[in-house]
């Protein structure tokens, strides 16, 4: 990577740093980007609102490859000291986003003044800690016919610089699912006379233990309980309304779906037995990275003819990803470069982006664009 291009993406990852914005309210950071783009290359701009991408038109055009970089942040407060730390009171970008984005900068640096022979599109993605910026951007595989896409993530627990890739799920599927129970209010004194959901409640949350249970089930099967409210702290009013609130959680998309829905099957059977009614909502909803072999392999041969390091990962990653939204339309994988083995945990107070892991990215990212 060219010294200049390196300095302009480490010195744009420190201006996104100070400027965090949480998800679907990245006005700030997206324009930064586009005009960080337009006053150094020549690249085509389109603005999707929420969204953008760049493309690199190439004079020979064989194939239409994507690389895709979120641009959000984290309501975490910024709690270390850098020359470069959070503007934004209880913002900060503690995942990494904002090395992602400097990053495919830093590669459309190099293809704007190296060229290539493919087609090559920057595409810079909102929203991706809720789940939704992915959802929304997956239009942007068919409208332009991309072939393949790649990704990466820093990711801490795994030696500095060194590239990871899986074949198959690399990060799990997920969503949370709130359960609402709504029965009738009495006075404590007169249970009868009222309709309470906190029995049918506990009847649900018995029964998860037995739909996890992975001699039943292919791949790891989670249901996390972390909220559940019922009635008031009033002891003479009979709780009358509840909430169940759960991440669920599975190696596989499809065991997910059937966890989902025997969950609310449960819900509906409790809530009918006692007379409650009952709904569901669900928000944070990712789908299963799934890697496709053919595209991880492209990403083992760069390793290999560049020198850089690479390991296999033994296994996916609890922790999901919306990049999966894209590998349902066409060809792709999602990689990860180490943080190190001993590195603060991303979402952590203590997290921060290094900026040696750019060039690594950049140079992954410029052999993949040539295959």
């Amino acid at each position: 990577m060219e010294k200049k291009n390196l300095e302009l993406a480490v010195q744009l990852r420190h201006e996104l740093h100070a400027h965090p914005e949480l998800s679907n309210h990245e006005v700030w950071t997206k324009q930064h980007l586009i005009e960080f783009l337009k006053a150094n290359t020549n690249l085509e701009i389109v603005d999707r609102g929420l969204w953008f991408y760049a493309i690199y038109r190439s004079k020979v055009g064989r194939r239409n490859i994507a690389f895709r970089a979120g641009f959000d942040a984290l309501p975490i407060e910024e709690t270390i000291d850098l020359p470069y730390g959070s503007q934004v009171p209880g913002v900060s970008h503690k995942c990494g986003h904002d090395g992602h984005s400097a990053t495919l900068c830093g590669f459309a640096l190099e293809i704007n003044r190296k060229g290539c022979d493919n087609n090559v599109f920057f595409l810079f993605q909102h929203a991706e800690e809720t789940g939704d910026g992915a959802a929304e951007c997956s239009v942007f595989i068919k409208e332009n016919n991309i072939d393949e896409i790649f990704g990466w993530h820093n990711m801490s627990g795994i030696k500095k610089n060194t590239v990871h890739v899986i074949d198959g799920t690399a990060q799990c599927a997920s969503k949370g699912m709130s359960i609402y129970m709504e029965g009738v209010p009495s006075h404590t004194s007169e249970p009868e006379k009222g309709i309470n959901p906190a029995f049918a409640m506990a009847k649900v949350i018995d029964t998860i233990p037995g739909f996890i249970d992975p001699a039943i089930n292919k791949g790891i099967v989670l249901c996390t309980v972390v909220q559940v409210d019922i009635g008031a702290k009033a002891f003479g009013v009979n709780a009358s309304k509840g909430a169940l609130r759960m991440t669920i959680r599975a190696l596989y998309e499809e065991e997910m779906d059937r966890l989902q829905k025997n969950i609310e099957d449960v819900a509906k059977v409790e809530a009918e037995k006692y007379g409650l009614k009952v709904s569901f909502e669900y928000q944070d909803e990712f789908p299963e990275t799934l890697n496709h072999k053919e595209s991880s392999d492209k990403i083992r041969q760069v390793c290999k003819e560049k020198g850089i390091t690479m390991a296999e990962l033994t296994e996916a990653f609890r922790a999901s990803e919306d990049f999966g939204y894209y590998t349902k339309l066409t060809k792709g994988s999602y990689c990860y470069i180490g943080n190190g083995e001993d590195y603060p945990n991303l979402h952590s107070y203590e997290y921060n982006f290094q900026d040696d892991l750019i060039e690594t990215g950049v140079e992954l990212f410029k052999g993949l664009a040539e295959l």
